[in-house]
């Protein structure tokens, strides 16, 4: 079966994200720079440093929420909302960027605070170098929506497989840290 220039599009943005993921996520691992990390090993210095690190995908949602109530305060036929009007074409777009954002927000906040507890503390670095691939991720998949799947593409996957990355990760931390008991 022949693929698509749109599923064509999407795989090249794919790969590009997941190169970009592994190459990021192993620099942060090998190089630990010690003022990316937090300031103790102790649980709750864990647990706060990760805090601070996920603002970053908060803001990310923020800005997205922020850009919707702009848009529908400016547009008439969107300022009662999508629950009383159909609204415009913008709006369902910057719906879905909030929706997406969301998920993805979620999913980072579940796994950077399982990461906090259960990586090696050099290999910490990770969830920083995750903050700045999601807050790209979401720059460029807000930017490139408009052009179809294979613009947001890129965006998306930044945003996903650097959680994957680091869900996966913990996943094996965990798992070794119960064959240890």
């Amino acid at each position: 079966m022949a693929l698509s220039d749109k599923q064509k599009g999407v795989m090249r943005g794919m790969a590009t994200a997941a190169a970009f993921v592994v190459i990021t996520l192993a620099i942060a691992i090998l190089w630990r720079p010690t003022a990316l990390l937090p300031a103790t090993d102790a649980p709750g210095a864990r647990l706060g440093w990760a805090a601070a690190w996920l603002l970053g995908p908060a803001l990310c949602l923020l800005l997205s929420i922020g850009r919707l109530a702009g848009q529908r305060f400016h547009t008439p036929e969107d300022i009662d909302g999508s629950g009383l009007t159909t609204g415009s074409e913008r709006a369902h777009v910057l719906q879905a960027i909030i929706q997406n954002t969301l998920e993805q927000t979620l999913l980072a906040a579940l796994v950077w605070g399982a990461c906090a507890m259960l990586l090696p503390f050099g290999w910490l670095a990770a969830i920083p170098a995750a903050t700045l691939l999601f807050v790209v991720g979401r720059i460029l998949f807000a930017w490139g929506y408009v052009r179809g799947a294979p613009g947001r593409a890129l965006g998306f996957a930044l945003t996903f497989y650097g959680t994957a990355a680091l869900a996966l990760i913990a996943v094996i931390a965990a798992a070794g840290q119960l064959l240890d008991l």
